[in-house]
This record gives C-alpha cells, sequence and structure tokens, in this order.
C-alpha cells in the first residue's frame, strides 16, 4: 500500500518538476532593452538589431524579431499576456502604459513572421 501512494505522487511530481523548468526557461526570454516584455516562443532575436536610447522623456527601443509563427499567433499571445504587466491596447498591435506607447509591425518572410517591436514615450 505504501508503494501505491509513492507512485502516486510521483507523476504529480514528475508535473510540478516540468512546470517550474518550463517557467523558468520562459521568464528568461525577453526582449531586450524592454525587461518586462516577453519574447514569443517560437521566436528569436534579430541579431544586432536592438537600437535603446533614454532621454528626459522617456525611453525609445526598436528590436526586430522572427520566426516560424503566424500574425494570429503572434497577437493572441501579447493579447494574453500584455495586460497582465499593466499595458492597455489602443490599436490592433499598439499598447499603452503609463507614458510608453508600445507597436508591433508585423510582415511574413520566407521564414514565417518577422516583428518590429518600438517603444516611445507617448
Amino acid at each position: 500500500m505504501a508503494g501505491m501512494r509513492l507512485s502516486g505522487k510521483f507523476p504529480v511530481l514528475c508535473v510540478i518538476a516540468f512546470l517550474t523548468a518550463t517557467m523558468t526557461l520562459a521568464a528568461d526570454r525577453f526582449v531586450t532593452g524592454i525587461a518586462d516584455l516577453p519574447l514569443m516562443p517560437g521566436l528569436q532575436e534579430i541579431e544586432d538589431s536592438a537600437m535603446v536610447f533614454s532621454k528626459p522623456e522617456g525611453r525609445i527601443v526598436e528590436i526586430m524579431a522572427s520566426g516560424a509563427v503566424s500574425r494570429d499567433a503572434v497577437s493572441s499571445f501579447y493579447e494574453r499576456t500584455l495586460p497582465q504587466l499593466g499595458w492597455r491596447r489602443v490599436e490592433a498591435e499598439s499598447w499603452l502604459r503609463e507614458k510608453e506607447l508600445l507597436r508591433f509591425d508585423m510582415r511574413e518572410s520566407k521564414e514565417g513572421m518577422v516583428i518590429r517591436f518600438s517603444l516611445t514615450p507617448q
């Protein structure tokens, strides 16, 4: 009987360990220059595309990412994620938080989708 209790807990422990590892990996993937903007799974930043400036009115960040994902998947991911981080949608791919405006420009390529993230003072 004791063995059955242990075996019943083993799958639960495996699931907890897997979820913890997955959350840790996901938490490490944020857009360069925008520390609290997660990079959607399936996207990779395009090397040397980051441009980051700070000025008295706020920061200006522009960076590009690409991956074999659909426009709908990108939109859906950020529509679920950004409100949890305090962003409010103002247009199709524009989000406002405090005095910053976040925009996504998406275009299709041979490899999938290319997204340009831009953050500017409002």
